[in-house]
C-alpha cells in the first residue's frame, strides 16, 4: 500500500511529546513491512538546527488562506532511507518560536494554521510520485480535519484518525470555521460543529473511515463519561470503527544494549553494567555512587494530567520511605516552583531538572531501579515501556495504556513486569510505592522481575501489523 501519515510533529525534526515518537516508529515499521510511506509534518523555525539535510523538492502548492493566497515549498528531510519525510514550508504560519505557542500561551490562529495544513497535505496527495495513495493517517487535532477535506474533493483514498490524547481537541469558535474553506454543510452536527463550536477532533472521528486510539484500555475508557472529555458519546456513537492499537517504542534508539548515551551498555543476561549506570547517575548528582536507597525517576510534562497532585499530597510521607527521586520536565509553573523548593528542602532525596535533556532522559532511564508514573489518566505511554526495555520497574497508575503493559508484581510474581495501583489516590500511590521498596530489598526476587520486564517486546511490529489490517479494512 501507499500510505500518507499526516502529523503536526515528528522526531528528530520536532517533539513535545509521545506523538513525535509514534510519527516516526510507527512508519519506519511500516516501510519495514513493505508499504510506501511518506509522512508529512510543518517546517517549523526550529527544525532548522535539526534537520542533517533538508532537500528543496522542487514542488510547491498555493493554497487560499482567507483573502489571500499562501505558497508552500515542499522539503525532504534526511533523516531515513525508507520513508519520505516531507516538510510543508509556509513561513507566515510556521516560521515562529514554538510549534503550537509562546509564553504567552498558544498561538491565536492555531485554528488557522492547522486546518492550512491539512488542506495543503490533501493537494500534497495528488503530486506524490505514483497518484494518490491509498490510505491518508490523520493523528491528533492538528490533522483530524483530513478526512474532511478528502470527503469533500471526493477522493477515493481511505482515511484513518489516530487519537493520541482526547484530552486536546482543537476547539475552537464558530467564526473559525470560514478558514476551513470546507462546504458550509460540514458545520453541522454530522460534521465539525460540537454545541455551537469548530471542533476539529469530533469532525475527524465522524468523517474518518477509521479511528484508532493508542491502547486497548484508552479505547475503552474514552467511551465513558469519565474519561471522555465531552466526546464519550460520539466515540460510542462510533464504535463500531474504534480500535485501540497499543503503541512501540523504538527498540533502537531505546535499548541498554546500544544506547550511545549511557555510560555501559548492558542487557538481561548482563546487567552489571545497569550498575554503572546507576552510579553515573548518582555522581552527576552529587550523590554517594553507593547509596543504598532505591533510586527512583521521573520523566515526564509537569501537568496535573501525571498525577503531580498524588505527588505533592503524599510528599511529607513518601519522604519517610528509603528512596530518592530524580525528576526531568518542564511544565506548569506552580508545579515547577514547588518541584524546586522541594528540592532546595530535601537535597538528600530529590533533584529536579525543568529542562528537556535526551542524553539525562536515556541515563535516568538507565540508571534508576524504578520509574514512577502515576498518571490520572494515560492514553498510552512510552516510558513505562522504556523502563522495563531498561530493566527499571515501572510503578504505575493502573489506567490506558500503563495499564496494557505493565503486569503487576504484587498480584503475578511470576509474570510481573512492575507495581500497578488500581484507585488513583495517594494511599493507594504510596502502596505501590512502599511495596516496590520493600522488593527492592530483596535482591533476588528484584531480579527476577527486572528479567521479566527485559524480555518483554514493544517493538513497533505488532503495532504495524495491526495498521495494516485496519488500512486493509477501510
Amino acid at each position: 500500500m501507499r500510505i500518507l501519515f499526516a502529523t503536526s510533529e515528528v522526531f528528530p525534526l520536532a517533539k513535545t511529546g509521545g506523538l513525535a515518537d509514534v510519527s516516526r516508529g510507527l512508519p519506519e515499521a511500516l516501510s519495514l513491512a513493505g508499504h510506501e510511506v511518506y509522512v508529512a509534518t510543518p517546517f517549523y523555525r526550529p527544525q532548522v538546527g535539526n534537520v542533517e539535510a533538508s532537500a528543496d523538492t522542487g514542488c510547491e502548492l498555493k493554497l487560499p488562506y482567507g483573502s489571500q493566497d499562501l505558497r508552500v515549498r515542499v522539503y525532504e528531510a534526511g533523516i531515513s532511507s525508507q520513508v519520505k519525510y516531507l516538510l510543508l514550508r509556509c513561513d507566515e504560519l510556521f516560521d515562529r518560536s514554538g510549534f503550537y505557542g509562546n509564553e504567552l500561551g498558544d498561538y491565536q490562529d492555531n485554528a488557522g494554521r492547522f486546518a492550512f495544513f491539512s488542506r495543503a497535505v490533501l493537494e500534497l496527495s495528488r503530486r506524490l510520485p505514483g497518484g494518490l495513495p491509498d490510505v491518508m493517517h490523520a493523528n491528533d487535532w492538528h490533522t483530524a480535519l483530513l478526512p474532511a477535506y478528502i470527503r469533500a474533493a471526493g477522493l477515493p483514498a481511505r482515511s484513518v484518525l489516530t487519537i493520541h490524547n482526547l484530552a486536546f481537541q482543537g476547539s475552537f469558535s464558530a467564526e473559525e470555521f470560514a478558514l476551513t474553506g470546507l462546504p458550509g454543510e460540514y458545520f453541522s452536527p454530522r460534521g465539525v460543529e460540537f454545541y455551537g463550536r469548530l471542533n476539529f477532533l469530533k469532525g475527524g472521528i465522524l468523517l474518518a473511515d477509521a479511528v484508532t486510539t493508542v491502547s486497548p484500555t484508552y479505547a475503552r475508557e474514552i467511551q465513558t463519561p469519565e474519561h471522555g472529555c465531552g466526546l464519550d458519546a460520539v466515540l460510542r456513537e462510533n464504535a463500531h470503527k474504534l480500535t485501540g492499537i497499543l503503541n512501540g517504542i523504538d527498540d533502537t534508539t531505546w535499548h541498554p544494549g546500544c544506547d550511545p548515551h549511557i555510560p555501559r551498555r548492558y542487557s538481561a543476561r548482563s546487567l552489571p553494567g545497569k550498575t554503572v549506570c546507576r552510579r553515573a547517575l548518582l555522581s552527576r548528582h552529587d550523590w554517594p555512587e553507593d547509596a543504598p536507597e532505591m533510586l527512583i525517576g521521573m520523566i515526564s510534562r509537569l501537568t496535573p494530567q501525571k498525577g503531580f497532585d498524588l505527588l505533592r499530597s503524599g510528599w511529607a510521607r513518601l519522604r519517610q520511605m528509603p528512596l530518592r527521586l530524580i525528576i526531568l520536565g518542564q511544565g506548569l509553573p506552580e508545579i515547577e516552583d514547588w518541584l524546586q523548593q522541594a528540592a532546595l528542602d530535601a537535597p538528600d532525596f530529590l533533584r529536579v531538572h525543568l529542562t528537556h535533556s535526551e542524553d539525562l532522559a536515556h541515563l535516568i532511564e538507565a540508571g534508576c531501579d524504578a520509574f514512577l508514573m502515576p498518571s490520572r489518566f494515560e492514553p498510552c505511554g512510552l516510558n513505562q515501556m522504556y523502563s522495563q526495555r531498561y530493566g527499571t520497574l515501572p510503578i504505575v497508575h493502573g489506567t490506558g495504556g500503563l495499564k496494557d503493559t505493565v503486569v503487576d508484581a504484587v498480584a503475578d510474581p511470576e509474570r510481573g513486569t512492575g507495581f500497578v495501583f488500581v484507585e488513583h489516590t495517594v494511599a493507594a500511590m504510596l502502596g505501590a510505592i512502599k511495596s516496590a521498596v520493600g522488593l527492592f530489598a530483596e535482591p533476588k526476587a528484584w531480579k527476577k522481575v527486572v528479567v521479566n520486564a527485559m524480555g518483554k517486546d514493544f517493538s513497533w511490529n505488532a503495532a504495524a501489523a495491526a495498521y495494516e489490517k485496519i488500512y486493509a479494512a477501510t
